[in-house]
């Protein structure tokens, strides 16, 4: 889905054409690819035969340039593998200014960045990002999942930050450049992926609360090693009462980098009393928002025997997680006969609505309790055991192997998907 309408209209047009090499691209199946993104603003210099931008201010993947580095580096064994530790040996950039737009995408060594003390980034928090996964499949090709909603996302967050947003097509392509370059850094074991951190900051050195009128895009990948290396293990959360992770009319539903400092105090609070994550609650009736940095599930069984599957709706205070919409799609499909998903129950139905501590604390209580569990891009899936409340625990029911009825099929499915054993349309091919 082409992100281009979400551009933002303060773009200036570049006042002269900029040169650049261009490069051949190997597309999907071996081809060439790059002619199919190329901008009708970019032209060729008839007397050097390079690439010319002539008044384009998005991103334009048909002029990026690579320069490899002087001296790679050998992926860890994975034993030694740590999350965001380790990273690849390139990295992608692409600047932004008001006055120029979108300037020229580039593939790096991986180094620092250079800043102003007076960048806005340290000083206002203007800083958005996501977080997506590649995956090795058993034959060698190498996927994506679903990074089409990562572009929509993070061009939402843009927005929300009036930071520049940008043509997701675009992005994902010199994304997809990166991944094809440093694709030896995904490991070959089963359960392992590429961690993809794209971010944008605001740049310009000067002070004082307003729009950037400079920016920087970037990329860097990281090897990930499985979630659950010695199988899964339930973790138990705290309810959190003492501070809130977001509220209506703020920025809980945007990926910004100052909705995730704030949450490090009350995690301390959480892990000194014994409890692995902390649960977001809000307002006096403790409404159940957030796992830590991921979404919620609750699975309710009613007194006909249907299972209810809920999650917090998108209303302003939930981040909309890649993960959360895959598990509601899977739900739905397996409900209408699309697809249904072995060992999933056949009597379910999917809600989107507010649910409290109080109608989870009752639902344990009478045996109603199905299941509890978080769903993110680091983790996919991940089983509750209990919750602390009000000085008491909740138990939620776990299954024999740590995981229940509804997060072991659709998991068993999500996973299958990224791994490439199971066909679909959300891979998105980086390289065969």
């Amino acid at each position: 889905m082409s992100l281009s309408h979400l551009r933002s209209p303060s773009l200036r047009l570049a006042k002269t054409p900029t040169k650049i090499r261009l490069l051949p691209w190997q597309g999907y199946g071996g081809g060439t690819l790059g002619r199919r993104y190329v901008s009708k603003n970019v032209g060729m210099d008839p007397m050097t035969g390079e690439a010319v931008r002539t008044d384009s201010t998005d991103i334009e993947p048909s002029l990026l340039t690579i320069t490899r580095t002087a001296t790679p580096r050998q992926l860890p064994p994975s034993s030694k593998l740590l999350f965001g530790r380790n990273f690849s040996d390139h990295m992608l950039k692409i600047p932004w200014t008001e006055a120029s737009g979108w300037g020229v995408p580039s593939i790096e060594p991986f180094a620092p960045l250079s800043l102003l003390p007076s960048a806005t980034v340290l000083h206002y928090a203007q800083s958005i990002f996501e977080g997506l996964k590649a995956y090795r499949h058993a034959d060698g090709k190498v996927t994506m999942f679903r990074p089409d909603m990562n572009m929509k996302r993070m061009n939402t967050s843009a927005q929300r930050l009036a930071l520049p947003t940008f043509n997701g097509d675009g992005f994902l392509e010199c994304i997809r450049q990166l991944i094809a370059l440093d694709r030896h850094w995904i490991p070959t074991e089963p359960g392992h992926s590429l961690y993809i951190r794209p971010t944008m900051i605001g740049t310009n050195g000067t002070l004082g609360v307003q729009p950037p009128n400079e920016a920087l895009l970037f990329v860097i990948c990281s090897p990930a090693g499985p979630y659950y290396p010695q199988g899964f293990k339930p973790v138990p959360l705290y309810g959190t009462t003492e501070f809130i992770r977001a509220a209506p009319g703020g920025t809980g539903a945007y990926k910004l980098a100052a909705n995730y400092a704030p949450g490090v105090v009350a995690q301390k609070m959480a892990a000194k009393a014994g409890y692995a994550q902390n649960l977001w609650l809000h307002g006096p009736e403790h409404y159940l928002t957030e796992v830590g940095t991921m979404n919620l599930f609750v699975a309710l069984r009613g007194d006909d025997g249907v299972v209810e599957l809920v999650t917090p709706p998108l209303d302003g205070m939930i981040l909309p997680g890649v993960t959360r919409d895959s598990v509601l799609t899977l739900a739905r499909d397996h409900i209408s006969g699309k697809k249904r998903l072995p060992r999933l129950p056949d009597q379910l139905k999917v809600t989107e609505r507010p649910i409290t501590m109080g109608e989870v604390k009752a639902a344990s209580e009478t045996g109603h309790l199905v299941e509890l569990f978080g769903a993110g891009t680091a983790c996919v899936i991940t089983p509750v055991e209990k919750i602390g409340y009000l000085g008491s625990d909740v138990i939620i029911p776990t299954g024999e192997d740590g995981m229940g009825p509804l997060s072991r099929p659709l998991w068993t499915e999500l996973t299958g998907i990224q791994t490439g054993a199971i066909e679909s349309d959300w891979n998105f091919l980086v390289t065969k």
